[in-house]
């Protein structure tokens, strides 16, 4: 297992993954035969998810509507690995969930999966700083009365 990253940031960081990031590392993985002979548990399915919200005021959750996802989960080594994203796009569902297995038994690979997280997190840092500094100009800031 690792402990550089927590499952769950795991599967947030590939789940958010491109296809261009995610796509030559699992077939390099399966090509050279690291991942040995992986089975998928459940193939790639399209499905409908609810996304819940928290209201930033009275933090009270809701509903905001339905997205769509692909999800799917394989195993590798003895260990299951699984992915659900955005979208429908079953390759790249595929792909992550074989990477999380890899990662999930401690194959040489994990290595190879953890440098992919810290280049997904990177460039969502980075997407999420320039975001931020696009809207930061609209901030309204009011003082609070007492």
């Amino acid at each position: 297992m690792n402990d550089l990253i927590s499952r769950e940031e795991r599967a947030g960081l590939l789940a958010s993954a491109t296809p261009g990031e995610l796509l030559p590392l699992a077939e390099r993985l399966l090509q050279s035969g690291e991942l040995g002979e992986p089975t998928v548990l459940r193939r790639p399915e399209v499905g409908m998810v609810m996304l819940t919200v928290r209201e930033p005021v009275a933090e009270e959750r809701f509903h905001l509507g339905e997205v769509l996802v692909t999800s799917c989960t394989v195993e590798v080594a003895g260990a299951a690995g699984w992915c659900m994203r955005g979208g429908d796009d079953r390759v790249a569902a595929l792909a992550a969930a074989l990477l999380d297995a890899a990662a999930e038994a401690g194959l040489p690979a994990a290595g190879d999966v953890h440098a992919l997280c810290a280049a997904v997190a990177e460039r969502r840092a980075r997407e999420d700083a320039a975001e931020w500094a696009e809207v930061s100009m609209t901030r309204v800031a009011f003082e609070e009365l007492t």
